[in-house]
């Protein structure tokens, strides 16, 4: 989908459609595009990225002054960083930004002056579990410096005082983020978010942005049901931000889901709304459950991505998480390690797929009236089973066909009948449309 290619997904009616595993190369490429950009809450490094964004969709860019009250928060003073480096006595840079943007703690204040070894360690992050590593470490509202070394690096540091530069500015400036809209017939929204804010992390930043850009270029393709808004902003404080400034027209907001981690090895794993058994909730479990691979659904809690400011008791909104691994949940989560061999094409392309059918569930779970609800209706003499089935499979399909039926009575949404008989939604689907088209159901509209 990179440069408007086209995707594909098994058991999906809805086009465009090509190998998904070369949509998986074309996000990996993406994130590989994006992946030397030093990003934070603020600043030049979220503009570059949405413009790479841009490149793919046409997003538009929003900006929210510094000291813009948002609920109980402000935002932020803008952060940007030119460079930053530690050097011994020798004047030799024995860590440096520009090797690594993760060395420096996001939001640092600016520093540049002489310090003893033992001051300097007052002021640097490692990992000692893993001496080769270099942690991702913030100070956004608590203003300080910092640098972030691999333990090893720090065991090299013998002199007894170094230079030390972050060449950095807070200033007044804004908070930047990107939204794509997409009408639909209806007025009625999905949302679909993801975070800005990280710098050189692979899984748990990156693949949200490429799954999320290319998600928007498939569903700028469909003939949508609904209307559908994706955002592209900083964790907690963009998501609290736009909530904030748009809250007279949250009611639109039907379905959504956060992306967050969707690029690692590990299975896929849904976290559930705070309402627990929302339509997206039930779409994304039934498509889980039907997917042929390992998968766990948790309960919402309020600690994790923007989902927990989308879903506060004020707003409630029906927003879940799709990630694979959890945060936190593997050694390279918030580290160095989270890097381009961290993410697989595979896993990404998976990933996509799996959303991908969850946004048909959303578009198709409609109610119908069955026009002849006395008895079963005579199939054969309408040519339905041999017109809708093959040999193998032709049992699944004349099941789907009385089900349907049976349960469309005006009450029961596809999904309903879907769970109900445990057959896969795009078989329900099927036998409605071919239903549909012998004048046997008629779609409800209350």
């Amino acid at each position: 989908m990179h440069g408007r290619e086209t995707v594909s997904v098994s058991n999906q009616a809805a086009t465009p459609e090509v190998e998904l595993s070369a949509v998986g190369e074309a996000m990996y490429r993406f994130i590989t595009q994006l992946y030397p950009i030093c990003r934070s809450l603020t600043g030049d490094g979220v503009r570059a990225t949405l413009k790479l964004i841009q490149e793919q969709i046409p997003l538009t860019i929003r900006e929210i002054p510094s000291g813009t009250p948002v609920f109980d928060w402000t935002v932020p003073p803008e952060w940007n960083i030119r460079d930053a480096y530690i050097k011994n006595m020798r004047g030799e840079r024995v860590v440096d930004f520009r090797q690594c943007n993760l060395h420096v703690v996001s939001y640092s204040t600016p520093v540049r002056k002489r310090v003893s070894l033992e001051e300097l360690k007052a002021h640097v992050f490692t990992l000692p579990e893993h001496p080769e590593w270099i942690p991702y470490r913030t100070s956004y509202y608590h203003r300080d410096w910092g640098f972030c070394l691999s333990h090893r690096q720090l065991l090299g540091l013998q002199d007894q005082e170094y230079e030390v530069c972050i060449d950095a500015s807070l200033e007044d400036g804004h908070l930047t983020y990107g939204e794509y809209y997409l009408q639909g017939a209806q007025t009625d929204e999905v949302l679909i978010s993801c975070h800005v804010c990280h710098p050189s992390l692979c899984n748990d930043n990156l693949s949200g942005i490429a799954l999320v850009t290319f998600l928007a270029t498939y569903v700028s393709f469909l003939s949508r049901r609904y209307s559908y808004r994706f955002l592209f902003i900083p964790g907690a404080i963009g998501s609290i931000a736009w909530l904030c400034l748009n809250e007279s027209r949250l009611s639109a907001i039907k379905h959504g889901f956060v992306v967050a981690g969707v690029g690692d090895a590990g299975r896929f794993t849904y976290k559930k709304t705070r309402r627990g058994d929302a339509e997206i909730d039930r779409a994304v479990a039934h498509v889980l459950k039907h997917s042929g691979h390992d998968y766990a659904v948790m309960d919402f809690s309020p600690y994790g991505y923007d989902e927990r400011q989308f879903c506060s008791p004020g707003f409630n909104l029906p927003m879940g998480c799709v990630m694979r691994t959890p945060h936190g949940q593997y050694p390279e989560y918030h580290t160095s390690a989270d890097n381009l061999s961290f993410v697989h094409p595979h896993s990404l392309a998976d990933s996509l797929a799996k959303c991908i059918s969850t946004v048909s569930i959303l578009e198709n779970n409609k109610k119908y009236m069955n026009q002849n609800p006395k008895c079963e209706p005579h199939l054969g003499k309408r040519g339905l089973y041999q017109k809708i089935g093959g040999q193998t499979d032709k049992r699944i399909k004349e099941l789907a066909l009385l089900w349907v039926l049976n349960f469309s009575d005006g009450s029961h949404t596809l999904l309903d009948i879907a769970d109900k008989s445990q057959l896969e939604f795009h078989a329900i689907k099927m036998a409605a449309d071919a239903l549909l088209k012998y004048g046997l159901l008629k779609e409800s509209r209350e």
